[in-house]
């Protein structure tokens, strides 16, 4: 899945975008475009990306031969116009029964009365906690899949500078890391051994940066009641995280701005580490082979920490058939769907029983690691409706932190305007 950091942006454009189209509707209760009855309206942001389309189609098509009391109908949008279609429809109080959305992004469309608690008949407890969207206790949403971060290497390359290969149970430690570095630098085959996906932009910098943030002890807001950022994206703890980041940086560890493609130019030799997630898993085994180390990311004082949250489905509040889309959607939810979604898309299936049915995935599998950091690794990115909001600031920072910019203002500048945000929205409490 080489687009995943092109749709982990756009996503976030789409959202913040969206935040405001949303806020600024006030017929969430209105009745939505599917006017036969029976007939239920699916979209999906998927329409440039056939493999998932297909597996969403298939499952579609499958239900609809299943019974004949309802007939689910599918419009895909290209991703960088499905968030203007969704505010025009909002705004027009034609929103379809079922919609998909970026995990994150679940509880500021449930404060903004877009999404309706799901009541299904299937069991939602085998999912990866990180692929179900909560909101002041309910489940607003849930996703096929999840995708997961870590950091390759070719083991013949670690053997060579004599450094560990880390492991679920024993990763790297921040001083395990600095050194590897250290000595990777010093062999002069690269210019810079590791590659962080520097040229990211968008919900990039949060989901991949923020986890290291969290390992060092800090965090992007206050999560006891998410009021505030003061104290965790601007303490010591969060300072003592910026100036580790931008140290990469200044010691020429990492690229202030690494390639268009960070797969390939490790694939390619330019890298000696990459920090990426499973969706580079195929393509890079296909080429490397066993030499192919797949790592956790590493333990900068309180654990390693991972994003948690990927696209996810909802059914919004404006539908008039909501029982008919609780079926479909627990339909979709049986093991062989699950798979063939998370299998089309190269990602974790959000269930073992699915999990079970892709190669690699099984037990003891060779992608199996990434199923592992999920369940213990995974951060949900905070679950609160100024999250968008949160995100554009701290990419803000991070990006500030990269070009060598003061750390400490940077992160004041970011608390500052978060919790101004959250104090001009009411603290951003149930509407």
């Amino acid at each position: 899945m080489r687009h995943a950091k092109k749709r982990l942006f756009i996503a976030s454009l789409a959202v913040a975008s969206l935040t405001l189209g949303l806020a600024a509707c006030s017929s969430a209760g209105a009745s939505n475009g599917d006017s036969k009855s029976g007939e239920i309206t699916l979209w999906t942001h998927n329409a440039g990306n056939k493999a998932e389309l297909d597996a969403i189609n298939a499952v579609v098509k499958d239900y609809n031969a299943s019974q004949t009391a309802n007939t689910v109908k599918v419009q895909a949008f290209p991703q960088a116009s499905y968030n203007d279609s969704v505010v025009a429809a909002a705004a027009a109080g034609k929103l379809p029964c079922i919609v998909d959305i970026d995990g994150p992004n679940v509880p500021n469309w449930a404060w903004a009365k877009y999404l309706a608690p799901l009541e299904l008949s299937a069991d939602l407890s085998k999912n990866l906690p990180s692929t179900l969207g909560v909101w002041n206790g309910a489940t607003y949403s849930f996703g096929y899949y999840d995708v997961a971060l870590g950091m390759f290497a070719r083991k013949s390359v670690l053997a060579e500078a004599g450094i560990r290969i880390a492991t679920t149970d024993a990763p790297w430690s921040k001083s395990e890391l600095d050194s590897a570095l250290k000595t990777l630098k010093a062999e002069g085959k690269w210019d810079n051994p590791l590659d962080l996906g520097t040229a990211g932009s968008g919900e990039w910098l949060p989901y991949a940066y923020s986890p290291f943030l969290q390992s060092f002890g800090g965090d992007l807001v206050d999560r006891s009641d998410f009021q505030s950022a003061d104290g965790v994206l601007n303490g010591d703890k969060a300072v003592a995280w910026g100036n580790w980041f931008q140290g990469l940086v200044k010691d020429g560890y990492v690229a202030a701005k690494s390639g268009k493609d960070s797969t390939i130019d490790f694939q390619n030799g330019k890298s000696a580490i990459l920090y990426t997630g499973s969706w580079a898993a195929d393509s890079t085994r296909a080429l490397l082979g066993d030499d192919l180390a797949i790592m956790p990311t590493v333990d900068l004082g309180t654990g390693p920490k991972i994003g948690g949250g990927s696209w996810q489905w909802g059914v919004t509040t404006g539908c008039t058939n909501k029982a008919a889309a609780m079926d479909y959607l627990s339909f979709s939810l049986q093991p062989k769907y699950v798979a063939a979604v998370a299998k089309a898309t190269g990602t974790i299936p959000a269930t073992e029983a699915a999990a079970a049915l892709i190669p690699g995935y099984e037990v003891g599998g060779q992608l199996a690691a990434f199923r592992d950091y999920s369940q213990k690794f995974a951060v949900l990115r905070p679950e609160t409706p100024a999250y968008p909001f949160i995100a554009t600031e701290f990419a803000k920072a991070t990006q500030d932190i990269i070009s060598g910019g003061d750390v400490k203002k940077s992160l004041d500048d970011a608390t500052k305007a978060i919790d101004a945000n959250i104090k001009s929205n009411g603290g951003y409490t149930q509407k």
